[in-house]
């Protein structure tokens, strides 16, 4: 179901509705009650909802690997330098 950003020209209150491609746009504002609530231009939003695809196939995906721990930048190899432990 699309998202559709909405503006009040008259005092500037926004909110996105979730609505149906089939719904008639809103025109009155929920804070102001006056008719000049208008849909803006934005980019596509939608929920997916159920148990489809997106549910099942991507849920849980890989995990990037774990970074190993850097080398010491000199080579004491012994274990009792300070700067190893």
């Amino acid at each position: 179901m699309p998202i559709y950003a909405y503006k009040c020209v008259s005092c500037g209150y926004a909110q996105d509705e979730m609505q149906k491609v089939s719904d008639a746009p809103l025109s009155v504002c929920p804070s102001c009650g006056k008719g000049d609530y208008a849909k803006q231009v934005t980019a596509a939003g939608f929920a997916l909802k159920g148990s489809g695809w997106y549910a099942t196939d991507f849920k849980g995906g890989s995990k990037p690997a774990e970074a190993k721990p850097e080398a010491p930048s000199h080579a004491c190899g012994t274990g009792a330098c300070p700067a190893c432990n």
